[in-house]
């Protein structure tokens, strides 16, 4: 993978229309600002209840946005990320159809988990109580089958989300015809969706075991075996992110985004250069995605202390629903079927008050942090929150899942902003100085964060309580300097 500055996406919600329409707008209106493409499930179908994470053929690509041709292409100049959605799979596949048709003389029975594959013996209510599931209620749903029988099928998600048993020959035939298909068109990247919640284990959380590391051990091996790199997306406890990242390609830095929040709120970078010095530098950074703004990366977890308190854990989030003038609230915890404050859902525009200057500080701060910097589409081009789609789909996340096209992308890009984060993407990709040593230093207010390789060096300087940002190059025996006040006063 490049170390330049990735776009994180959905084929349909930014163009409007295809895979061909989206190439043609990074050879176009974003041309040159990407080396790489996260493209978010393009599978069929791309909306049923959890916006592709659910799909009914994870190897079909939904026929509104073409076919593996176009997606093949499409890679031919782009590097493609695609998920891998290891957990699951719809209610609605021929395979789950077929285990309800059929009980247990279905040829994929064994492709599913069920609650007494795990308890043979029966649940207990100590066991019970130990599982980890996000959403309210049981990890169970209960379908009918032939001869009045029926199943207790783990849904950790979704009902309509049946588990996969990865442990079976039928789930390993399956990931690995994923794989497959994969690798047979331009896909260079995966992205490991859920894989803390792929095994479960009689007297655990279900979740994040040390079986499910020797999973994803397994499943990055026949990956690469294929050309293919890993990134495992894991919300959790951030000693567990460093440890994952010892094991794979590539991990989720997701404590940084409410960390660089955190900062600009109180004015203070005590905690966030903290975890700099610590954090794993086989990382992808982010602010936004597709998922809401993480709360349990930055927090304490069973007594052991967490990067932020409760104390500062309410402040940011209550400053985020602050700033999003109560937006975010309509859209996070149970709001977004969330048994616990696990997300906030807002786009990181609106948590930031939609103030220009503060967004583009977080975005660089992000640029010069350790790992490889991917930007989600909405966030590219500062979009507010989608309050009309959330009020129609009654989705959480959908308040940061805009709906755009090539006109909107035309009209963000004449904004101040867009023209400023275009800037910062491109020096972020242009400048060798990014492949060398990193450093950091904070005294609380303000911030500099250095990048030095041979003889060239850049540093970003922050301060904010002067509400000032810089940027100093030494290159090829010159040195200049950026203004990222100045950035966004050109137009």
């Amino acid at each position: 993978m490049k170390n330049n500055v990735q776009l994180i996406t959905y084929i349909d919600r930014l163009t409007g229309s295809d895979t061909k329409t989206l190439n043609n707008i990074l050879n176009d209106q974003l041309a040159d600002l990407f080396s790489g493409i996260h493209l978010l499930p393009f599978y069929y179908p791309i909306d049923g209840s959890d916006a592709g994470f659910d799909p009914i053929d994870h190897t079909q690509v939904d026929s509104r946005l073409g076919n593996w041709n176009d997606i093949k292409v499409l890679g031919e100049g782009h590097e493609l990320m695609a998920d891998l959605i290891v957990n699951h799979m719809s209610a609605k596949s021929k395979e789950f159809q077929s285990v309800l048709q059929y009980g247990k003389e279905s040829p994929y029975w064994d492709l599913f988990l069920t609650k007494d594959k795990v308890f043979p013996d029966g649940l207990s209510k100590s066991d019970a109580d130990k599982i980890y599931r996000p959403r309210p209620g049981s990890c169970f749903t209960n379908f009918a089958l032939p001869n009045n029988e029926s199943a207790d099928f783990w849904t950790t998600f979704t009902d309509n989300q049946i588990d996969i048993d990865i442990t079976s020959d039928k789930g390993k035939e399956y990931l690995n015809r994923i794989l497959k298909t994969f690798s047979e068109n331009n896909i260079k990247m995966i992205r490991l969706d859920a894989a803390g919640y792929a095994l479960k284990k009689a007297g655990t959380s279900c979740f994040m075991l040390d079986e499910t590391f020797e999973f994803i051990d397994e499943l990055s091996k026949a990956a690469n075996d294929l050309g293919i790199e890993t990134l495992v997306e894991i919300h959790s406890y951030y000693q567990t992110q460093i440890e994952i990242a010892e094991r794979v390609d590539r991990v989720y830095d997701f404590a940084l985004p409410p960390l660089v929040l955190n900062s600009i709120f109180t004015k203070d970078f005590t905690a966030l250069t903290k975890w700099l010095n610590i954090s794993p530098k086989n990382c992808i950074t982010v602010l936004d995605t597709h998922d809401g703004i993480g709360i349990i990366d930055v927090g304490p977890m069973n007594g052991k202390p967490g990067l932020l308190n409760n104390d500062e854990i309410d402040n940011l989030v209550e400053t985020i629903h602050v700033n999003s003038a109560g937006e975010s609230q309509k859209a996070t915890g149970a709001a977004a079927s969330n048994v616990d404050l696990y997300q906030v859902n807002c786009t990181y525009y609106d948590a930031l008050g939609q103030s220009d200057f503060d967004y583009l500080v977080a975005r660089a701060i992000q640029f010069f942090a350790p790992g490889i910097p991917q930007v989600y589409y909405a966030g590219l081009l500062a979009q507010k929150n989608a309050m009309e789609l959330l009020s129609n789909s009654n989705v959480g996340r959908d308040i940061n899942r805009p709906y755009l096209d090539s006109a909107n992308i035309e009209a963000a890009l004449k904004k101040p902003f867009t023209k400023a984060m275009i800037e910062l993407i491109k020096l972020r990709n242009d400048c060798s100085a990014f492949n060398g040593e990193f450093s950091i230093v904070s005294e609380k207010s303000t911030l500099k964060m250095s990048w030095k390789y041979e003889q060239q060096s850049i540093t970003l300087m922050v301060d904010l309580v002067e509400n000032v940002a810089h940027i100093e190059i030494n290159e090829d025996n010159s040195s200049r300097t950026i203004s990222l006040n100045n950035l966004l006063n050109l137009s």
